[in-house]
């Protein structure tokens, strides 16, 4: 890769996670929102980070890839050190409930740890600089699954599913060894901040999707089986509810928190659009089976019910009003247009489908840096 300009950045942000899926939409954002800013996107490049979400701005002169583990102390330093980080925006983590079900010490170490690394390095850094924390926010992206499971009710056909929303002031209530994982990272940010007086921020979110999501979530592993005519596997019978966040509408409240939060605070940012699992996998079956040219249901024969995932929260729902409130941001893509945008974006982008079921995607890295992965 060439040598990029040098030049001074009012604000020098280390983005962790950034070849993740909310990541690389967050980088491209704030790479293209503003050249003032440097914008290290720093990853370990686990299996869910794929460079090549981010090819379109990886010459971008504010835009910088370190490949580093949040969990090495002494990497992270170095980050700092380096580029002279003034913001953390964390979003790196192991996310997949499923593989936290299986492997919870990997979900200990990369979402516990790894973020008490990052608050560590940051307060060292920053304490030493001229100017201490003047300036600086550590911001830390969770998920409302800390807050645990609501009541579902019954009679509902449509949405809402339930009276109940997540609000800020909710009790934490984990139950998946991710959502403990997150929930307990939360806790020693708001600790930094209370003890040290770090400037931080906490966003907790719903369900993200859109395009570059990796294919083991839900919806772009429907859409990936429709597509190959594959099983469509659906948990218990399908009545679990989340609410939905498309993943640029999540990226515009990230930047809004981000330049306009208040230190100390927490955001819960939701899409407001709750759905059953089983109502959102036949809206992808009537969307996908069009775009295909398929007939209307054609791939409704897939659907197959499977043995309900352990601890499986009942429903999801976020309550926006304080983000809407103080900051003015809302969701501005409800979930048909959302779905009908994402569904068109895997369809046009079957090459990148491929590399990433196929496991080719992680030879980008060598290729584009001349790196080993090691």
């Amino acid at each position: 890769m060439g040598e990029k300009e040098k030049k001074e950045y009012s604000k020098r942000i280390l983005l962790t996670g950034g070849a993740g899926f909310i990541g690389s939409h967050l980088v491209r954002r704030l790479v293209n929102r503003y050249p003032g800013y440097q914008i290290v996107c720093f990853d370990a490049l686990t299996y869910a980070g794929n460079l090549e979400n981010l090819r379109d701005i990886e010459e971008a002169p504010n835009y910088t890839f370190v490949k580093g583990d949040i969990c090495n102390f002494d990497e992270v330093k170095r980050a700092f050190a380096d580029y002279g980080i003034t913001d953390v925006i964390h979003l790196a983590a192991e996310s997949h409930v499923d593989r936290s079900i299986k492997d919870p010490f990997s979900f200990a170490k990369t979402n516990v740890l790894g973020t008490l690394t990052l608050l560590q390095a940051a307060k060292e850094f920053w304490e030493a600089s001229p100017e201490g924390y003047s300036g600086k926010l550590f911001y830390h992206v969770s998920t409302d699954e800390v807050y645990g499971s609501l009541a579902l009710d019954p009679t509902a056909e449509k949405a809402p599913y339930g009276a109940d929303t997540f609000a800020e002031t909710t009790p934490y209530s984990p139950h998946s060894p991710y959502s403990a994982s997150k929930a307990s990272s939360d806790h020693f940010v708001r600790a930094y901040h209370d003890t040290y007086g770090m400037p931080t921020v906490i966003t907790n979110c719903s369900n993200n999707y859109g395009p570059y999501q990796f294919p083991e979530k839900l919806i772009p592993l429907i859409i990936n089986n429709i597509l190959n005519r594959s099983p469509l596997p659906i948990y218990g019978k399908g009545e679990n509810v989340r609410d939905w966040l498309y993943v640029e509408d999540h990226a515009s409240a990230i930047d809004k928190v981000f330049h306009e939060g208040k230190p100390g605070e927490t955001y819960n940012i939701g899409g407001e659009n709750e759905w059953k699992n089983i109502d959102l996998v036949r809206e992808l079956i009537r969307i996908t089976d069009r775009l295909l040219g398929r007939k209307d249901g054609e791939s409704e024969s897939l659907l197959t019910y499977v043995t309900d995932r352990k601890g499986h929260d009942l429903r999801y729902a976020i309550d926006s009003a304080k983000i809407r409130r103080e900051l003015g941001w809302a969701p501005a893509t409800s979930t048909e247009e959302g779905l009908e945008k994402t569904v068109k974006w895997y369809l046009a982008n079957k090459e990148w489908l491929e590399r990433v079921t196929s496991g080719e995607y992680r030879e980008y890295y060598q290729q584009y840096y001349g790196k080993d992965e090691d």
